[in-house]
């Protein structure tokens, strides 16, 4: 179930970092981040695309008031969404780097397969 980490954050910054994550993700493909954020970022990341998968305006809109970049949704109903139309799931992947310099935090990437 996603949301059940606090990642050391008042809720409505972990809600507002959370969006911005997934949204840069699905901008860019890829996101280096600590292990812990990847992981709620891969959940909802998922969620979004299964609801993309569905392409109607009521979809749309569910991921227009979680996603903050309008363009960004169009990618996603247009570019993403159909790449993963027979796939059920597992369209993120997270792949461990190794500790971050300044604190040891366990590092990684998270990118669309």
């Amino acid at each position: 179930m996603p949301g059940t980490r606090k990642l050391g954050r008042a809720s409505d910054h972990r809600k507002a970092m959370l969006r911005a994550m997934v949204t840069y993700l699905f901008e860019n493909g890829r996101i280096e981040t600590t292990v812990t954020r990847a992981k709620e970022v891969r959940a909802m990341a998922e969620k979004m695309i299964t609801i993309a998968k569905k392409d109607d305006l009521a979809a749309r809109r569910q991921v227009l008031a979680y996603v903050t970049k309008e363009d960004v949704v169009k990618k996603l109903f247009d570019e993403i969404a159909p790449k993963y139309a027979d796939v059920n799931g597992g369209y993120t992947r997270i792949i461990k780097t190794g500790p971050r310099r300044g604190d040891a935090a366990e590092m990684c990437i998270i990118e669309l397969v």
